[in-house]
C-alpha cells in the first residue's frame, strides 16, 4: 500500500510540545526518570496524529511512558524524531512501531554525553565564573548575566532541536524505508540501547561486601573474591534479581522498599558496606 506524503502536524502543534518539554525536569522520578515529562510533551502531537483511534493512541502513550533520561536541553531533538516516527506510524500500515522506542534509547546515551559535557561541564562553568566575579563586587549584573549566559543558548537549542529532529526524522525515515534499511537501523539501535543500559548498570548500581574470610594477613573480603571472578558481578546479579522480581509482577514501590530493607539490614549486620 502506498504511503501518504502529507504531514499531519503544523508548527502550532509542535510549539505545544516545545512548551511542554520544560516539564521534563519537574516530573523527574527515580523509577523511569524523565518518562512522565516526555509522554506529557508528546500528548498534543499524539492526539492530533491518531485522532479518534483510541487503541493506537493508548499504545503510543504506553510507548513514551517507558524509561527515558537525556540532557534536558537536548530533549526536544528526540521528541521531534519521535513525533515524526509516530506520524509515519499512522500514515504507513507497514511501519514497525517498536522502532520508535529503539531510536529513542539509541539517542539517549550519545545526546546525554554531548549535552552534559557542553551545558553542565562548559557553559554552566563559564556562566558561573562571570556571574560570581560580578556578584562578589556587589554588581547586580552578576546573577542576571549568569541566567542569561546559561539559559539563552539552552532555550535556543531546545527550540531548534525540536524542529530539526522532526524534519530530519520524517525525511530520514522515508528514505530508509524506501531503501529497506529500517530493519537494520532498528536492530542496530536496539543493540546500542542495550549497551547503554548495560553501562548504566555498571556505573550506577553499587553493591559491596566487605565481609572478610580468613584471618591475619591472609584474610580477604568477599568483594575481592567476587571481583576476581568477574569485576562488578555483585551489582550485575542484584540487577538481575530486581529484573526477576519485576517479571514476577512485583510493584515498583514494593521493590523499592525491599531494596531499602536490604540496604538497612546489610549496613546493620556488616554484610554490606562502602
Amino acid at each position: 500500500m502506498k504511503m501518504k506524503n502529507s504531514k499531519l502536524l503544523t508548527r502550532k502543534d509542535l510549539m505545544k510540545t516545545f512548551w511542554r518539554s520544560f516539564t521534563m525536569e519537574w516530573a523527574w522520578n527515580y523509577e523511569r526518570q524523565m518518562n512522565l515529562g516526555y509522554a506529557y510533551s508528546m500528548v498534543p502531537a499524539l492526539r492530533k496524529i491518531y485522532g479518534k483511534n483510541k487503541e493506537k493512541l493508548k499504545d503510543a502513550y504506553k510507548r513514551h511512558l517507558e524509561f527515558y533520561n537525556v540532557t534536558p536541553w537536548l530533549s526536544t531533538f528526540p521528541l521531534g524524531i519521535s513525533i515524526a516516527m509516530e506520524e509515519q506510524n499512522e500514515l504507513d500500515p507497514d511501519f514497525d512501531a517498536a522502532s520508535i522506542n529503539n531510536i529513542k534509547v539509541a539517542l539517549m546515551g550519545p545526546l546525554s554525553g554531548i549535552g552534559d559535557s557542553f551545558f553542565w561541564g562548559t557553559l554552566r562553568v563559564i556562566a558561573t565564573g562571570i556571574g560570581t566575579s560580578l556578584a562578589m563586587q556587589g554588581n547586580i549584573l552578576g546573577p542576571i548575566l549568569f541566567l542569561l549566559i546559561f539559559n539563552i543558548p539552552a532555550i535556543i537549542t531546545r527550540y531548534y532541536g525540536l524542529f530539526i529532529g522532526y524534519n530530519i526524522g520524517s525525511s530520514f525515515i522515508d528514505k530508509v524505508q524506501k531503501t529497506g534499511l529500517m530493519d537494520k537501523l532498528t536492530y542496530g539501535a536496539s543493540v546500542l540501547g542495550l549497551a547503554v543500559v548495560g553501562a548504566m548498570v555498571a556505573t550506577m548500581v553499587t553493591l559491596k561486601m566487605p565481609l572478610k574470610i580468613g584471618s591475619g594477613a591472609e584474610a580477604t573480603t568477599v568483594q575481592k573474591i567476587c571481583d576476581g571472578i568477574v569485576p562488578g558481578i555483585l551489582p550485575l546479579l542484584f540487577t538481575f534479581f530486581i529484573f526477576w522480581l519485576d517479571k514476577k509482577g512485583w510493584k515498583s514501590q514494593y521493590i523499592l522498599l525491599l531494596i531499602a530493607a536490604i540496604g538497612i539490614f546489610g549496613a546493620w549486620s556488616g554484610l554490606l558496606g562502602q
